[in-house]
């Protein structure tokens, strides 16, 4: 029998997925490989709201005021190496008067599958989005003067941190390992002059038990959404 629920969340990468269902009270699933995604139950039901992500480094963030839609590439370009052959696409971010640029051109095509795969009540499907984006707006929902929020797998870190509505950073780090990821956190709020011990940092992708507790070691909490 396939699940029922009013949402679901996808967040996808080179190497496989993982997803969210319903409200703050449930649990992230951990990493599946693309082999799960025909035989995964959740997927095989619509939802009222479908979200799906794609962990893209190809992104940057654009002051509102400098935003020329047709510079998008050209501003792109300027962080990140792309490709002539390379999409580019565009997304306002209003709540910080910026627009993220971003190219979900990565060599993968399982989100464009899961894209076809998980639709909405009513049969349409929803657009894949930079995880980045997600992981801007989920910055708002943390309640803390100090936010945190993050993304981690497949040897890149997504991160960004504001303190109330003021947002402080926004970047993605290669990454090869864990260890890694925890330097360029610690570094970031080391620059920003932030305490780890009074935040709480907040994962939007599944955490092993061994990276979680290095965590706990360092901030106030560590939750993931």
């Amino acid at each position: 029998m396939p699940v029922t629920g009013s949402k679901i969340s996808v967040r996808v990468s080179l190497s496989g997925f993982c997803f969210r269902l319903g409200g703050e009270e449930t649990t992230l699933s951990p990493w599946l490989g693309p082999e799960k995604l025909f035989t995964a139950r959740e997927f095989q039901t619509p939802y009222d709201e479908v979200e799906i992500s794609l962990l893209t480094p190809k992104v940057a963030l654009v002051p509102e005021l400098f935003f020329d839609a047709s510079e998008a590439r050209s501003a792109l370009s300027e962080v990140v190496v792309i490709e002539e052959t390379d999409k580019v696409g565009y997304i306002p971010v209003p709540e910080y008067g910026a627009v993220l640029v971003y190219s979900n051109s990565i060599d993968e095509s399982l989100s464009r599958v899961i894209s076809q795969t998980v639709f909405l009540k009513g049969g349409s499907s929803v657009e894949v989005i930079p995880e980045m984006f997600y992981v801007l707006r989920d910055l708002s929902r943390c309640t803390e003067h100090n936010r945190i929020v993050a993304s981690y797998h497949d040897g890149y870190l997504y991160l960004a941190i504001a303190q109330d509505s003021a947002l402080k950073l926004c970047n993605v780090f290669e990454a090869v390992d864990f260890t890694t990821a925890e330097y360029f956190i610690f570094l970031c709020l080391k620059n920003l002059q932030l305490n780890p011990e009074m935040s709480t940092i907040t994962f939007r992708t599944p955490l092993g038990e061994p990276e979680r507790m290095s965590l706990y070691r360092y901030f106030k909490a560590v939750e993931e959404i």
